[in-house]
């Protein structure tokens, strides 16, 4: 049975490896010292809140990273689910449905409105897994993006 619990400083090496992993799975370039770095900026600025699944031996399976966000139109706190990885050995176990069951927790008690998440229409998984755990697909809106990293053309 795997624990579900806050990250701590403590666990910044094992924890970026996981993030770094994440980021290697959608594509990015594997970047170690970067993850870290990433990590470890964002539990020094608490500006995110991370959540991390622990085996009984205590070695990282999976996290889910929220962003507080706020919703204007209904003066609340919002949190983006940014992030959520569980490790290929220990998918199909039910830790992405308990780092779920975690960060609404987290909305809860920090009496936000919701979770927000976003995934690829191609991602299969996610897209069985949040609807089966309570997320509705939003229609009613389009979601854009402007990119600061411009290409030439």
């Amino acid at each position: 049975m795997n624990t579900i619990r806050k990250a701590q400083k403590e666990d910044t090496p094992e924890l970026a490896a996981l993030f770094n992993r994440y980021r290697v799975f959608y594509s990015q370039q594997e970047d170690i010292p970067g993850a870290i770095n990433f990590i470890r900026e964002r539990m020094s600025a608490g500006d995110s809140h991370i959540l991390i699944s622990c085996s009984e031996k205590g070695m990282l399976t999976g996290f889910t990273q929220l962003y507080p966000l706020y919703s204007s139109t209904r003066m609340k706190r919002l949190w983006l689910l940014n992030d959520l990885f569980v490790l290929e050995e220990h998918r199909g176990k039910g830790i992405s449905k308990q780092l779920i069951a975690a960060a609404k927790n987290l909305a809860i008690s920090t009496n936000a409105c919701g979770l927000l998440l976003e995934t690829a229409k191609t991602n299969q998984i996610g897209n069985q897994l949040y609807p089966a755990t309570g997320f509705e697909l939003e229609s009613g809106s389009n979601f854009y993006f402007w990119n600061n990293q411009q290409t030439k053309d």
